[in-house]
């Protein structure tokens, strides 16, 4: 039925409490290693690999959505970082317009922040298991970016998101939660990463099969043969793909594999 599976992290892979179920992880280990299961996440992969090293299995991964790509060895596939003129005029932008969130640049396996103290860095850091660093963008020296993470207040995201879409049009941004916001380059979309490892791998997209719960991972879902969004999704999610799993405590991995599996 299948011969790809791609899925998410938050809210999907992982449940509220950023842990896997057993039945989850037990899904995954049936796959392997005849069908790939690969890890698509806006996670820089600092907070993807603690993942893998806690549940103890390897996979391919996509990172900041699309922009690097690696194998199960950690050799990368892709990469597609952002001009880093657009970046300083981004954080630019931001700073003088004094909005009401925390920066954050990420490349390769670093994160660099304004503010390690700031606690919206602190809980970021909590949650992914990885350490950011602290510096100027305007004295530093970085070769590269391959995202900007805004950590933003749920009441004036949609409001950064329309202001930085009308400023800076030819970046991808969107917000992949209702207080995270994300900015990539041109082209840079969950979408475009799995039909790109897709043709690599001589898939067909028919023939894969994609977990998610947020906005970011819609038009991952509406690419491939069988999207699912997670019962936890945001409804104007579900409403957008054909098909949702039957619950919210993320078991539905499981569940839906092994359906499909046995029909």
């Amino acid at each position: 039925m299948y011969r790809i599976v791609f899925s998410d992290i938050d809210g999907t892979l992982l449940n509220e409490q950023h842990q896997m179920t057993p039945l989850t992880r037990q899904a995954i280990l049936d796959l392997q290693p005849d069908i790939p299961f690969v890890i698509v996440s806006a996670r820089s992969p600092s907070g993807i690999y603690p993942i893998l090293k806690e549940y103890q299995f390897y996979c391919p991964i996509i990172a900041y959505s699309g922009a690097l790509i690696l194998d199960d060895k950690r050799n990368i596939i892709y990469e597609k970082a952002m001009k880093l003129n657009d970046v300083k005029a981004i954080i630019d932008y931001i700073e003088k317009q004094n909005y009401d969130l925390s920066w954050n640049l990420y490349a390769y396996d670093q994160w660099f922040v304004k503010d390690k103290n700031d606690p919206r860095i602190i809980q970021e850091e909590q949650i992914v298991k990885a350490s950011s660093l602290e510096i100027d963008l305007f004295t530093c020296d970085i070769s590269c970016v391959h995202k900007i993470l805004c950590i933003c207040h749920p009441q004036s995201l949609e409001i950064i998101e329309r202001d930085l879409k009308a400023q800076f049009p030819h970046c991808t941004i969107m917000k992949s939660s209702d207080h995270l916001l994300e900015i990539m380059s041109e082209g840079i979309s969950k979408g475009n990463a799995v039909e790109r490892l897709c043709q690599l791998w001589s898939i067909d997209l028919k023939d894969a099969i994609a977990f998610g719960d947020q906005y970011n991972d819609l038009d991952m879902l509406q690419r491939v043969g069988y999207g699912y969004a997670m019962g936890n999704a945001p409804d104007e999610i579900k409403k957008a793909v054909e098909r949702v799993t039957d619950d919210c405590n993320h078991d539905g991995i499981y569940k839906i594999l092994k359906q499909l599996k046995f029909k």
